[in-house]
């Protein structure tokens, strides 16, 4: 190793040394001369050491002690821990008896560290992967409860903000997934939450339309707080948030002076919310929800 170091010292000082000591620059050449051999002895000498670092202490375990080990992280609560280790189970041993459940469990474990982009990626590869897999079913929930996120965390309970005041996106992909759990697998025990939660992931997306609709309105942009409400209506037709889209289409057509299609929207409201509260005070009664506090017709 010294030999190498000596070597490429020697080789780096000649090349930037001036042959002639009483040249100009001699000395300053000199002492830059020897910054830089140092330099590169300093990094040769990292770069020995660092191939003669200790390894990884789960590169000499066996199958069977890399899943346990995973396991009992799992079992701990150690969730960033086990997302790992059964990361490793499944790149060294991807064709032994545990490589299914290791993807699964890696999505499950990185999910509840909130590493969800990593967990999204361990889901997507088990469901490209086992599509025969009786655990597939599973899979398509744990991958609808990854993109749900209704974890807000602190700023959000201090906010109340909730589902429909977010990005639209990863709620409709979260729908997509629990979609497949019940058209796929009805007898699933999965099923049932699947259902109850794409029930609230409808009713918190068209209040996201609502609350544009109702933001156009106040604004003046009466035409488009129409558009807003007709699509809540066309596309969330059993979902609470039409009451107030109705309520909003009725006075956008006010506004706009399309007597006649505010007098037809009127109707509408009336008949299908005969005690509505939006056309005495013009706000609509709301009560705090949670997922599971779905409406249900």
């Amino acid at each position: 190793m010294s030999d190498v170091i000596s070597d490429a010292s020697l080789r780096l000082a000649a090349a930037i040394v001036p042959l002639n000591p009483k040249s100009p620059g001699f000395f300053r050449a000199l002492t830059l001369s020897f910054f830089l051999a140092a330099s590169a002895s300093i990094l040769l000498l990292s770069g020995c050491a660092g191939s003669d670092g200790q390894k990884d202490d789960t590169d000499l375990w066996s199958e069977t002690k890399l899943y346990s080990e995973a396991t009992a992280k799992l079992n701990d609560a150690d969730f960033a821990k086990c997302g790992k280790y059964f990361d490793k189970l499944e790149a060294r041993f991807p064709f032994g008896p545990y490589s299914q459940q290791s993807q699964i469990n890696a999505a499950y474990c990185y999910w509840k560290a909130q590493e969800q982009a990593q967990a999204l990626v361990a889901i997507d590869r088990f469901i490209k992967l086992f599509q025969g897999s009786p655990n597939l079913d599973y899979a398509y929930y744990l991958k609808g409860l990854i993109t749900f996120n209704d974890d807000l965390g602190w700023l959000g309970k201090f906010t109340g903000q909730d589902l429909s005041e977010r990005d639209p996106k990863a709620a409709k992909e979260a729908f997509e997934s629990f979609k497949v759990v019940v058209e796929r697998f009805p007898n699933s025990k999965y099923a049932p939450d699947s259902l109850d939660r794409m029930r609230y992931i409808v009713n918190s997306l068209a209040e996201a339309d609502v609350i544009v609709a109702r933001f156009y309105f106040q604004r003046g942009a009466y035409l488009a707080a129409a558009n807003r409400a007709q699509l809540v209506i066309r596309d969330y037709d059993r979902a609470p948030a039409v009451e107030e889209a109705l309520y909003i289409l009725v006075k956008s057509y006010d506004k706009l002076g399309m007597d006649d299609l505010s007098i037809d929207a009127n109707r509408v409201l009336v008949l299908n919310f005969p005690d509505s509260q939006m056309m005495k005070t013009g706000q609509r009664v709301k009560t705090e929800r949670r997922w599971w506090q779905i409406w249900m017709k």
